[in-house]
């Protein structure tokens, strides 16, 4: 499955069409607003980059997860938002600027921070005399090719071409939707035969850094300060990964079918947390704002 076309070829391209989507809804006037509220966007960052992987870690070690599943759940919790992140938090009546910058700024620290923290969890889990390993420099290339170029493009295409822009803009984000619901599928197929031990495995553990990610943004936002539109933007940014990235990394990189399926449960469950900070924020937030 590793070396299949859909994974090999489908999974990188479909990854850079999902950032150009990203990028489509961006200008250069809205990172104005980092200067203006920096701490938002630095507390938001700050727990995505950081404090999700460091959750993760603590999470596989309390569960005694098996070295490809800890790796695995390290992966998905280093990923950046993902492109619904934003539909969520304009669901959930959050901070929706701050949702996309959030998105962003992740989308493009993680280029250098994923590897990083990728090895590390190699090393730790796998042993320093594990064959697997990521590359970092080949990584780094590939996620400045499918994340960084796309960005900038859709930025762009939303300069040149406003309204095209924005029809093009949900279009990409029911594909993206749809291959991450594809390549959801072909996982747990392929696994099938593993698939009741790997889910009681690491169903627990993708549980708890959902968990983790909902009480995290909540709780660290509101302690910095920040209103509540804001904070359930980051709580947001914290539950709702990109799990198109994880399995790039999973799949093509490091080519383990195993350390992909908690990237997989995550992304389904993240779904249900998403829906809990949706009925939150609607509760809490006034319409009007």
């Amino acid at each position: 499955m590793e070396s299949s076309p859909l994974i090999s070829i489908g999974l990188p391209v479909s990854l850079f069409i999902i950032m150009v989507g990203i990028g489509l809804t961006l200008t250069l006037r809205d990172f104005g607003q980092v200067t203006r509220n920096p701490k938002s966007i630095l507390v938001g960052t700050a727990a995505q980059i950081l404090v999700m992987p460091l959750a993760a870690f603590a999470i596989a070690q309390m569960l005694g997860l098996a070295p490809a599943l800890a790796v695995g759940l390290v992966i998905i919790a280093a990923c950046p938002g993902g492109t619904t992140s934003n539909l969520f938090a304009l669901l959930a009546r959050a901070n929706i600027a701050l949702s996309i910058l959030l998105t962003v700024s992740a989308s493009l620290i993680t280029i250098l921070t994923l590897p990083l923290f990728t090895n590390f969890a190699l090393q730790t889990y796998m042993g320093e005399g594990a064959d697997i390993t990521l590359p970092a420099g080949k990584t780094i290339a590939m996620l400045v090719v499918i994340v960084l170029l796309p960005v900038a493009l859709g930025m762009i295409i939303r300069t040149r071409a406003p309204q095209a822009a924005q029809k093009a803009e949900s279009i990409v984000s029911i594909f993206g939707g749809v291959v991450l619901l594809a390549l959801i599928v072909v996982i747990l197929w392929g696994a099938r035969d593993r698939l009741p031990t790997l889910i009681s495995q690491a169903g627990p553990a993708a549980f708890l850094l959902n968990l983790a990610g909902l009480i995290v943004g909540l709780g660290l936002s509101r302690l910095a300060g920040l209103s509540q539109r804001e904070s359930l933007a980051v709580a947001i940014e914290l539950g709702i990964k990109n799990g198109t990235i994880a399995l790039m990394v999973t799949l093509t990189l490091l080519e383990s079918s195993d350390m992909s399926v908690p990237a997989v449960i995550y992304s389904i469950m993240m779904y249900g947390f998403g829906a809990v900070l949706i009925g939150l924020g609607r509760k809490l937030v006034p319409a009007h704002q």
